[in-house]
């Protein structure tokens, strides 16, 4: 080798030390769930802990969420979605639930995709990198919510529901949730701002707009907390109190589904039990 090939070589090596070259392409084919963070997926190798038939209280929302799905799974009209409303009601967990349900029947053909809220603006080069696989794409976008003044973000997501001037592939949907119908904060000082705050909550509800499937999740009755209690403990062979299952929510300010699932992890530990 000559000195000047020497030369060379030492340079391409330090440029590649300085730059190296990109990391390979995220393989969207193998696993049921990623995480994407706008420069990397993370596979994801089980979709939820909870199954579909064990969401209580919800049967409604349940058929509609697995309907929409099932059909974007098969390469028909679907919807985006919104859940929004109480926490701890089900809303992420039923997008999960459902997905891995219909993994069951259709292995392979649809996928969820868990994208962190600091990811938004980067959607649209996730759609240039899942248009044409063989996989319906379920984009999750969880616990969404903005505080005065996020407008950009607001209109960046609703420029990828819409598309832009580049239409969203045909086999990606959007699923947001949010404890909020609004998708916006709201303060009592609101009326004493110089600031218009009307023009941030027009922006939110246009983006709420932007989704064909909305539903709204509001919080239990005791008859449906304790059934889901009911529903966690039941099958462990584990008896409780009505009143420490009520005293539990109380401490938690909530009658939600989160409330009745730690309770249930607190009598199954307390029994030996292992309870997901």
């Amino acid at each position: 080798m000559s000195e000047r090939q020497t030369l060379m070589h030492r340079m391409v090596a330090a440029l590649e030390r300085i730059a190296p070259s990109s990391a390979p392409p995220d393989n969207w084919i193998d696993a049921p769930a990623y995480r994407w963070n706008a420069s990397r997926a993370a596979a994801i190798e089980g979709v939820g802990a909870t199954s579909f038939e064990q969401l209580v209280g919800i049967d409604e929302h349940k058929q509609a969420v697995r309907d929409n799905l099932e059909r974007f799974s098969k390469g028909f009209a679907a919807h985006d979605m919104l859940l929004w409303g109480a926490r701890g009601t089900g809303k992420s967990a039923l997008i999960a639930a459902a997905v891995a349900d219909i993994q069951k029947e259709q292995p392979g053909k649809l996928t969820l995709v868990e994208v962190d809220h600091t990811a938004i603006d980067a959607m649209p080069a996730l759609f240039a990198e899942l248009a044409g696989i063989d996989r319906a794409f379920v984009l999750l976008i969880d616990d969404l919510g903005f505080g005065r003044g996020g407008t950009d973000q607001i209109l960046r997501l609703r420029s990828a529901l819409e598309g832009g001037v580049s239409p969203r592939p045909s086999n990606i949907r959007i699923a947001v949730t949010s404890n909020r119908r609004a998708i916006v904060q709201r303060s009592h000082s609101e009326q004493d701002s110089p600031l218009n705050p009307r023009d941030d909550r027009d922006d939110a509800l246009a983006l709420a707009d932007r989704f064909g499937l909305s539903l709204g999740f509001h919080p239990y009755d005791r008859t449906t907390y304790l059934a889901i209690v009911e529903s966690y403990l039941a099958p462990l062979g584990i008896s409780y109190s009505e009143e420490d299952a009520m005293a539990w929510s109380i401490a938690r300010g909530a009658l939600s589904g989160r409330a009745a699932h730690q309770f249930a992890v607190e009598c199954a530990g307390r029994a030996g039990e292992q309870l997901n």
